[in-house]
């Protein structure tokens, strides 16, 4: 069965970075209940496209502020790869989540037929409702700060 709009998020827990001098923790979607999220899954660190989008949304993180959403950012890689990836990149904005077990991507029906990640991205409300679903299938653009925003506001 796929996720789609309307059904409840799955939850998780997963490592991820956090920008203090430890440099991760543990990240559970239940934290984020009473607030919209919007979970991003990107392929890989140190990628052209990746690269691109995580830098787009960091820039355009205000954008994310104003409508009072969080942007968590997933991927196949450990927390070291994510670490290094947002160092080299003079930080996200956003922590990135390491699914090395590709579970939460399996749970939210986010891996090809090869068990490779997607590039997708989900708008979660504060009750944890998938309100906003979208699976690319090549994976060579990624969805536009713009549309991503527009979602959490239909919220409402």
């Amino acid at each position: 069965m796929t996720l789609s709009v309307g059904d409840p998020a799955p939850d998780f827990t997963l490592p991820g970075t956090d920008g203090t001098d430890a440099g991760t923790r543990a990240y559970s979607l239940g934290e984020f209940r009473g607030q919209p999220l919007v979970l991003v899954f990107y392929p890989n660190d140190n990628t052209p496209v990746c690269t691109r989008q995580l830098n787009s949304y960091t820039t355009e993180a205000a954008r994310f502020d104003e409508v009072g959403a969080q942007v968590l950012a997933l991927s196949p890689q450990g927390v070291d790869s994510h670490q290094q990836f947002a160092e080299a990149q003079g930080g996200f904005a956003f922590p990135l989540l390491a699914d090395t077990e590709k579970a939460v991507a399996e749970r939210y029906g986010v891996l090809g037929p090869i068990g490779f990640y997607r590039r997708s991205a989900f708008v979660i409300d504060p009750v944890g409702v998938v309100r906003y679903a979208h699976r690319a299938v090549a994976g060579l653009t990624f969805r536009p700060t713009s549309e991503l925003v527009e979602a959490v506001r239909a919220i409402g």
